[in-house]
């Protein structure tokens, strides 16, 4: 007797303007998953990062009741301790732990924030947050030893994507996703008893950051001719193909879901958040750096600090509230007051020419059902994420065209991708946009599993 099962690919950072757009009909085995089933832009998480996404996805709960907004995250109200966000710090079930319990079987592989590797009625393989293919990344703890032999060797993630050296990168990306589809396909075929299977492709992610400006023709930093222009097409190519072949051993008995945390568009530049918030008053240091330094190794005059902030591709503003941090300064009574001073200047903020960027600044609460351990006091989108946040010191300007972490050419983008197909349903075509939260309970509604009643998120036919 044939069971229901759900077969899901994350493609990491896969974004609508190439998928859906741009270049659909060079992607013939996405396309036909389109054209019988339906898709839509999928509306990620506020921030539309890695971390915190998969893990809201996978749980339908947003950032705040997870209680984490990035990979890095307050540990208390001190200055200096930040903490990483591994899945130790995911206090909910995701969806192969509901399908655990209702005697299901699953194979995860490679889903972010899944290591350390926890217990399930299945296969897992964590994450590139994995520190290094040394560790316990398996679960069974046994099973690392298949996956070794299955790949030749597994890769967790490529080294240093943010690098001047573009040959041998871009060999490591194809390389890493051709051990991933190894491992995936050994799995559908030595390991056919499964009811939820559902593994992620980093190299999305790492060949749009570094690649992007070769591609992209709207692009500041493009350049007609040049010798990476055809690399991220190809690498599209190169991974439809693989999902092809992945899509031949699905019985039709199997949804196919494809999905991405979010989408990826160009970086203009970066406005440089603790520069400013020193020459708008709101930041001291004891001593201002003759370097590029990060702002945790910077000695910060805490009596003299209103507010400092942290970078990345979104920004995040921390007030130094008195009662609340060490040495605080900002008056309970002022807090609101002081936030929404910030959100007016950073939301009126021009690029260099005086062009408005069209930032967007959030208050936790106001995005989040619930706000768990240490938020933001703001969350900022430069630009509506073209330019992304620069936490160093040391640049002695706001505005730079260089990313501070190392050689980076895109930003994230709030919608990502879904496509969905069930064997003998009519097809929907382009249902517009779905939301990230909506994934679990969909996913939950096909195996017929109750969920929680406080979800965000709606299932969704299709």
């Amino acid at each position: 007797m044939s069971k229901k099962k759900v077969f899901v690919i994350g493609l990491d950072c896969a974004t609508p303007q190439i998928v859906f757009e741009e270049y659909r009909d060079k992607l013939p085995n996405l396309n036909s998953l389109m054209t019988k089933g339906c898709f839509a832009k999928m509306n990620s998480t506020i921030p539309a990062i890695t971390v915190p996404a998969w893990s809201s996805m996978m749980s339908g709960r947003d950032p705040g009741e997870l209680g984490f907004y990035g990979f890095r995250n307050r540990k208390d109200r001190t200055y200096e301790n930040l903490v990483f966000a591994n899945s130790s710090f995911i206090k909910f079930k995701r969806v192969w732990d509901y399908l655990t319990s209702a005697g299901k079987k699953s194979i995860v592989l490679g889903v972010p924030q899944t290591y350390p590797p926890s217990k399930i009625n299945g296969y897992m393989v964590s994450s590139f947050l994995t520190p290094d293919i040394n560790s316990n990344y398996t679960y069974p703890t046994e099973f690392k030893d298949e996956v070794k032999e299955a790949t030749d060797g597994y890769m967790i993630d490529v080294d240093n994507f943010r690098t001047d050296e573009k040959e041998r990168l871009l060999q490591d990306i194809f390389l890493m996703t051709e051990k991933r589809f190894k491992l995936v396909n050994h799995m559908l075929d030595k390991h056919d008893d499964w009811d939820f299977f559902m593994f992620v492709e980093m190299g999305v992610d790492r060949i749009h950051h570094a690649f992007w400006k070769y591609f992209d023709k709207n692009h500041p930093k493009f350049e007609p001719g040049n010798k990476f222009e055809n690399s991220i097409l190809d690498y599209y190519i190169y991974l439809d193909k693989e999902i092809g072949q992945l899509l031949k051993k699905l019985d039709d008995d199997t949804t196919v879901i494809v999905i991405s945390d979010h989408g990826a568009q160009s970086m203009i530049g970066g406005i440089c958040i603790n520069e400013w918030l020193i020459k708008n008053d709101y930041l001291s240091v004891e001593d201002y750096p003759s370097e590029v330094t990060r702002i945790n190794r910077i000695k910060i005059n805490w009596k003299k600090t209103k507010a400092w902030g942290f970078g990345g591709y979104y920004g995040r503003i921390f007030l130094n509230v008195k009662g609340r941090e060490p040495d605080g300064v900002i008056p309970e009574v002022d807090y609101e007051k002081v936030r929404d001073e910030l959100i007016e200047k950073f939301e009126s903020m021009t690029d260099e020419d005086g062009k408005l960027l069209g930032t967007k600044v959030f208050k936790p609460e106001d995005i989040y059902q619930k706000v768990n351990n240490i938020a933001p006091d703001l969350l900022i989108y430069f630009g509506n994420l073209t330019w992304r946040s620069v936490g160093s010191l040391g640049l002695n300007q706001v505005y730079t065209y260089e990313n501070d972490t190392g050689p980076d050419d895109a930003n994230h983008a709030q919608h990502g991708i879904f496509i969905g197909y069930t064997p003998g349903k009519e097809s929907k075509g382009d249902i517009d946009t779905i939301d990230i939260l909506d994934l679990t309970p969909s996913i939950l509604k096909i195996f017929g599993l109750k969920y929680p009643e406080n979800f965000k998120g709606k299932a969704v036919e299709f």
